[in-house]
């Protein structure tokens, strides 16, 4: 394995290489990425709802979904969470400030074309009718209750789970260097932060879309009253303002600050001023 130092100096090198992609090729590797990581939704959904005791189907689900973040990492894709970590290079001055930000721009919009994609494929492809429609209740109540965090609560679950997945992309991408090193670096911290609850943006186009998808759906609109679920707070305005902002900005506090900026400032920082 690389040394964390090590890790830091290779991931100057792919930055430099992220931000002079053709934004054609970034924009379709974004796409990739935002189906990667709804797939990883849609299975953790539905390994989840398979299991009758409730806490079980969350830890099992838990476990299925860090197969989104392989095939983001193993398969080749743009991810804006992951993608958070160009503040090092930023740093070390081999990018500007324009170039992240384009980059974080166009895989943004990438990751969301993706998601969708894939949430409306799983519930007009009728997936959601799963296990007699409980595939679509949990489909539904994660969308209401998402859409229910207040902002701060948004913004703060948003730091943790980006500080997580950025840990695991710093791991599988720099510092393993087998496969089963990667596949084993980046499992624990994506199934920290989707067991313990917390937010990341890119997941959440899938999940949010796919509920709001589901709720013009009369019977699974009608299964999830039934289960108790209130769907009155969950429409496309709070989609935006009360998940996709909030949590956006959280995930941007946590991958650049708190682990690039602090990975920069321990590894590449002091070896300039020796």
């Amino acid at each position: 394995m690389n040394t964390p130092a090590e890790a830091a100096k290779l991931y100057v090198e792919a930055g430099r290489g992220k931000v002079s992609l053709p934004l054609g090729r970034m924009f379709l590797l974004a796409v990739l990425a935002g189906i990667f990581i709804a797939f990883g939704g849609v299975a953790a959904t539905t390994a989840a709802v398979s299991v009758p005791l409730a806490s079980v189907g969350k830890l099992v689900g838990a476990c299925v979904f860090p197969g989104g973040l392989v095939m983001v990492l193993c398969a080749g894709s743009e991810l804006f969470t992951g993608n958070c970590l160009l503040v090092i290079p930023l740093l070390e001055k081999k990018i500007t400030v324009t170039q992240m930000l384009r980059n974080w721009i166009v895989v943004y919009l990438g990751n969301f074309v993706g998601g969708m994609a894939v949430a409306a494929l799983c519930v007009y492809g009728h997936q959601a009718s799963l296990f007699e429609n409980k595939m679509a209740v949990s489909m539904l109540s994660a969308a209401a209750a998402k859409t229910a965090l207040p902002f701060g609560d948004a913004v703060l679950k948003g730091i943790a789970c980006n500080f997580l997945v950025c840990i695991a992309v710093w791991i599988a991408g720099f510092v393993a260097k087998t496969v089963g090193g990667k596949l084993a670096g980046l499992f624990f911290p994506i199934m920290i932060f989707v067991v313990s609850g917390f937010e990341h943006s890119v997941a959440n186009m899938y999940y949010i879309a796919a509920g709001l998808f589901a709720k013009t759906n009369q019977v699974y609109a009608a299964a999830a009253a039934e289960a108790g679920t209130d769907l009155s707070g969950l429409d496309w305005g709070t989609f935006f303002t009360r998940n996709l902002i909030p949590v956006t900005l959280g995930n941007i506090v946590g991958g650049a600050v708190c682990v690039g900026c602090v990975y920069w400032y321990i590894y590449l920082k002091k070896k300039k001023e020796k």
